[in-house]
């Protein structure tokens, strides 16, 4: 069993650490409770509509979005969450792009996937 590195663990379950998980938990829990509406008319029933799937992938995705934002609160599953999470973005990249022909619409996605790729990759640094 190897020593850790001095300052190795610095970053992680620092405060930073910690507000940056917290944002993006809070972030996918809004997000991913907004997919479970049951009001026709809403923005996220109407999108996957469009999409053309069936509504069963809006529920697959809220549940993926919701245990992903609570995975990235536990030290241990912060890489687990993170993955689900990029899943989902990336996935939405795709449809905007391939599907929906949206391509400005995919941006939101893809600089949020982006950024879970950074943060991700910064903790794995340290």
């Amino acid at each position: 069993m190897s020593e850790p590195i001095p300052g190795e663990l610095k970053f992680k379950n620092s405060a930073k650490d910690w507000a940056l998980r917290a944002a993006i938990f809070t972030v996918f829990i809004f997000f991913g409770s907004r997919k479970f509406t049951t009001d026709p008319n809403a923005p996220w029933v109407v999108l996957y509509e469009q999409i053309g799937f069936g509504q069963w992938l809006r529920y697959i995705t809220g549940a993926i979005e919701l245990t992903g934002a609570f995975l990235v609160l536990i030290s241990s599953t912060v890489t687990v969450g993170l993955a689900m999470l990029g899943l989902v973005l990336a996935g939405a990249v795709l449809i905007d792009i391939a599907v929906l022909h949206q391509f400005i619409d995919a941006f939101l996605p893809f600089a949020i996937l982006s950024a879970l790729g950074a943060f991700w990759m910064h903790r794995r640094r340290v």
